[in-house]
């Protein structure tokens, strides 16, 4: 009995050493394993994750918004051509006038005068004309008899040629003050609007200016036909291939801010100003509703077609060196090289490149400052929402994480 107890007692420290040995060569080996997954998952860690993006080509058509300014289709500053006070004016701002209708009349007592006094003249050359027609026509009359000599006919002949040239001569004075007689009534041009006036009743106005401004020539009015208006832009050198008929110009107004205009090519200066390296371009705009005023400041945008072999990547892919401009560019074994780009134009987010790279390249997009030439890189996806210019990017090799925040694996987690 005794032997027994003895022998289930060794029976059972034998039994508790052995699971004591199982139990310790399982933690070993737990440990081990969660030592080498710690280690993998803390390299894999420790290599860089970027996001990358392709080059993408122009797009077909390029808009470019330029400010303009519009003209009536006719503008007419009318000017005093005499010099006188002002009886009355007829038309105010915003008047609707027919070809002819007066605008207003200038009181001149000094040209009434003068045309008086132009008349009068005519009247003495006249009478002095009729007197020496005459004496020549007697003198005619005596050459049968005789009784004068050929010379003194021939200065009576002159001189009765003479008087009539200065006779056609005080005709021609009365013509001149008749046209000025004319310029007393003020009349519009053409149909249109009155859209200047620049006198009151009673200003003194000349062709130097008016009583308000005497030592500049000021318009009495401005008359303006808006049936139809002018429109000029100028548009840079690269779009001077793209002026031509056909183009047409989307347009829009401070006053008319949710209507849209459509305005059509009609001319373009046939040079660059020199010192804007720009071209007049002229569009014209129905304007049969008299929507558009002239001198209303436009916002014009142009839409032509681009041919170019350029490629455009987004500005957060630009890295500045003391090499230059560059980017860094993923090799076939996902290691980052640095290659140097010109840039062409700085569009609103993009910017366009003209050589160093190709539409297959991989581009890191937002690349770190602490990437190096040839390290190596993870890449990945980022989360929704954090590169939305790049939405249609190259897949991911790996699930999508956050750029800046990697999430931790469980076997980090649980380690920790």
């Amino acid at each position: 009995m005794d032997n027994m107890k003895i022998l289930r007692g060794r029976g059972l420290v034998i039994f508790a050493i052995l699971l004591s040995l199982l139990y310790m060569v399982y933690r070993i080996y737990a440990h081990n394993s969660g030592a080498a997954t710690l280690r993998e998952e803390t390299l894999a860690d420790a290599v860089p994750i970027v996001a990358i993006i392709n080059p993408k080509p122009l797009p077909p058509t390029q808009t470019i918004t330029l400010p303009g300014n519009i003209q009536g289709w006719f503008e007419a500053p009318i000017y005093a051509q005499v010099s006188g006070y002002v009886k009355m004016w007829y038309t105010d701002y915003g008047a609707k006038v027919k070809k002819g209708d007066i605008l207003a009349k200038i009181n001149a007592p000094a040209l009434d005068a003068q045309y008086r006094q132009a008349k009068a003249d005519l009247a003495s050359e006249r009478a002095l004309y009729g007197l020496a027609k005459l004496t020549a026509k007697r003198y005619l009359a005596l050459r049968q008899k005789h009784s004068v000599s050929e010379q003194s006919i021939s200065v009576k002949v002159a001189e009765a040629n003479a008087q009539a040239a200065r006779v056609n001569a005080a005709e021609q004075n009365v013509k001149n003050f008749e046209a000025l007689i004319r310029f007393k009534t003020i009349v519009a041009p053409f149909d249109g609007v009155v859209i200047d006036r620049n006198i009151n009743v009673g200003d003194y106005v000349n062709k130097e200016g008016t009583i308000s401004s005497p030592t500049a020539i000021s318009n009495l009015f401005t008359v303006a036909d808006v049936s139809k208006v002018r429109l000029f832009i100028s548009v840079p050198e690269s779009f001077g291939a793209f002026l031509k008929p056909g183009l047409t110009a989307e347009v829009t107004v401070p006053q008319l801010p949710s209507r849209r205009f459509t305005a059509k090519f009609l001319t373009v200066a046939g040079g660059f100003n020199v010192s804007t390296r720009t071209a007049v371009t002229e569009f014209v705009l129905d304007n049969e509703d008299r929507a558009l005023w002239p001198g209303s400041y436009a916002k014009v945008s142009l839409t032509t077609p681009v041919h170019s072999d350029f490629l455009t990547i987004p500005t957060s892919a630009m890295v500045f060196q003391e090499n230059g401009t560059e980017v860094a560019v993923l090799t076939d074994e996902d290691r980052i090289h640095f290659k140097s780009i010109a840039v062409g134009k700085i569009l609103d987010a993009t910017v366009e490149v003209t050589e160093g790279i190709t539409s297959t390249d991989r581009i890191v997009n937002n690349p770190s400052a602490a990437l190096l030439e040839n390290e190596k890189v993870r890449i990945v996806t980022p989360a929704a929402g954090y590169d939305r210019l790049n939405t249609d990017g190259p897949a991911a090799k790996e699930v999508s994480v956050p750029m800046d925040n990697p999430a931790p694996t469980e076997a980090a987690a649980s380690t920790e």
